[in-house]
């Protein structure tokens, strides 16, 4: 009897020491990541010479940090420039997968396994690949430089993972739904946007917020087709004021400049952070 009791105690803890180990690791990361943004928040708000000596707010909040990379770096304009990709191109995502999901999803069609295995190839294609083909075919259309460029750029490289996150969403919605609109003298397109979209509210506003962060933050597209300064956006600002430190050595403002970067995508999470969930699990559960 003893023997089955210490045998039934060791195996309980082989069983919860993975489980410990894994929480562990997950609240390390997690203060880690606290104390990161913490200390950039507080740098933002000294002088350069405080944070090189280590006496962070030891002359009180430094405002003008982000008042002065407002004005003299101009960030004021970057963000409005991101704001207008980014929002557009999550808005033209959705437009565009929105109706090809749920068609993956309710729609027996001929060449249908071949339409899922070319979005899904088209997930791993890297973007270097198609870089210099994008290029030339918009140097010829002569939109190098303009803003439709890079939005739709946006656009169709977030269609694939889009389509595959809301296609395992609409799976998840009953045919019934559907079928009661189509009665009631909807057409097919209109039972879509009135009745099956609303219900897919919580898994749209997931790929969204996935769209968002990787938009708001993309680099070497923005790099190549908004290079001029009335054009950036804040990551591409963002790095210009990194090579001005050679010259200017103001890292406060540096700090405060990876803050308002940072922000939007914190505030539209924490806003947004139950309908995301929402969202995450209710795509999990066919696919």
């Amino acid at each position: 009897m003893q023997e089955k009791l210490r045998r039934f105690k060791l195996s309980n803890i082989k069983n919860m020491f993975p489980r410990f180990l894994g929480r562990l690791i997950v609240v390390a990361w997690v203060l880690f990541t606290i104390i990161v943004i913490g200390w950039i928040f507080i740098a933002s708000l000294s002088t350069t010479k405080e944070i090189f000596t280590n006496k962070l707010l030891h002359s009180g909040l430094q405002f003008k940090n982000y008042i002065k990379t407002f004005q003299l770096y101009n960030v004021g304009r970057y963000f409005l420039n991101s704001t207008i990709y980014t929002v557009t191109a999550c808005i033209g995502v959705i437009f565009v997968a929105a109706p090809a999901s749920y068609i993956m999803a309710k729609y027996v069609f001929k060449g249908k396994n071949v339409v899922r295995l070319a979005y899904a190839s088209a997930m791993g294609i890297p973007a270097a690949m198609i870089m210099v083909p994008m290029f030339m075919l918009a140097g010829k259309l002569h939109m190098t430089e303009s803003i439709l460029t890079l939005i739709f750029i946006y656009i169709f490289t977030s269609v694939p993972f889009t389509i595959f996150y809301l296609t395992g969403f609409f799976t998840t919605i009953p045919n019934d739904i559907q079928q009661a609109a189509l009665i009631d003298g909807c057409s097919h397109i209109k039972a879509f946007w009135k009745v099956i979209f609303p219900l897919a509210q919580p898994g749209i506003v997931t790929v969204t917020m996935f769209n968002f962060i990787g938009i708001w933050n993309e680099y070497l597209w923005a790099l190549i087709f908004a290079s001029k300064a009335e054009k950036r956006t804040l990551a591409i600002g963002l790095q210009s004021i990194v090579q001005s430190m050679s010259v200017t050595g103001d890292y406060a403002s540096l700090f405060a400049g990876v803050i308002i970067v940072f922000l939007p995508t914190f505030i539209l999470f924490i806003i947004l952070s139950n309908k995301i969930m929402t969202g995450i699990t209710g795509g999990s559960v066919k696919g």
